[in-house]
């Protein structure tokens, strides 16, 4: 199964700019700080009621002060479910975001998803080699298939303990933005849904990487839709499809990527999903993330 009806997101309590993950997050921006909380909490909870409204069952978490964690906002970087009741555990590279990890966080995933297997890899960070879920890795869940561009947070050697333990393939590349700069996580410039796979195909500097992964999708029936750089740091490569209690597919991205997309690009999307698209304006300027990094999916 690709797609999931119900998502697990933190409601944030001290959301801020996250100078431990600023060092090699190009998206984040300094100087929106103003009433930042207040803000992104308006758009935090407009979000999560468009996902309701849409027939998707939102569990919400919230956070506490303390440990103070600025980016909780963002949990599919710390763990992920499988369909087979399997829950994985990940190594954060910054040490304020390890602190996520709560208790309590864990206790309500296990009531809203059946554990019947934990794989835990944050061992890793005493190796000081990190892997961020779904931020560093795009899974085809059906074809068994993970697409990961490499980063200080995306191992090889952690993607590839992942891989063997969850019975995945990887296809692994190197990726920057437009100035040079590595792409920090693969799920900026990559979507991977039960039919599209919507990709920055510039970022993928080298050819012969660049045509391996378009000829993976493609052999997996996937039809690419690329993106430009443009784009890109729009966050129109931050999507995540779902699909509704009904069992209608939708397409989430922001209010900021969907602006991005060309009129031909909206109405191809359109023909195929519900497109849901929350403004995360301040989300977007300070945390470096967007409408994917919110939500962690419960299988």
């Amino acid at each position: 199964m690709q797609t999931t009806s119900r998502v697990f997101m933190v409601k944030p309590v001290k959301f801020g700019f996250n100078h431990q993950t600023a060092a090699n997050n190009a998206f984040q921006q300094r100087g929106f700080s103003d009433n930042v909380q207040e803000n992104v909490l308006r758009e935090f909870t407009s979000y999560t009621s468009l996902l309701r409204a849409n027939g998707v069952d939102v569990v919400i978490a919230e956070d506490t002060e303390s440990p103070h964690t600025p980016d909780s906002i963002f949990p599919n970087n710390w763990f992920s479910t499988h369909e087979d009741g399997t829950l994985v555990l990940y190594p954060m590279y910054a040490r304020n975001r390890r602190e996520e990890r709560k208790a309590q966080f864990l206790e309500i995933i296990r009531k809203n998803f059946e554990v019947r297997r934990v794989v835990d890899l944050t061992w890793w960070e005493n190796e000081n080699l990190f892997l961020e879920s779904t931020g560093s890795m795009i899974l085809d869940r059906e074809n068994r298939i993970v697409y990961a561009c490499r980063s200080v947070r995306t191992s090889d050697e952690v993607l590839a303990d992942f891989c063997k333990q969850m019975g995945y393939a990887p296809v692994v590349f190197d990726a920057s933005d437009r100035d040079g700069t590595a792409v920090y996580h693969t799920n900026v410039m990559m979507s991977v849904g039960t039919d599209y796979a919507i990709l920055c195909t510039d970022a993928i500097s080298d050819v012969q990487s660049r045509e391996k992964v378009i000829d993976t999708l493609k052999s997996t029936g996937k039809k690419v839709m690329a993106l430009t750089f443009d784009q890109l740091h729009d966050f129109a490569g931050n999507m995540l499809e779902l699909r509704n209690n009904a069992g209608q597919k939708l397409l989430v991205m922001s209010a900021t990527a969907r602006k991005s997309l060309t009129p031909e690009q909206n109405k191809e999307l359109s023909a195929h999903y519900r497109l849901l698209s929350p403004q995360l304006d301040y989300i977007e300027k300070n945390g470096g993330g967007s409408a994917r990094c919110m939500l962690a999916e419960l299988f």
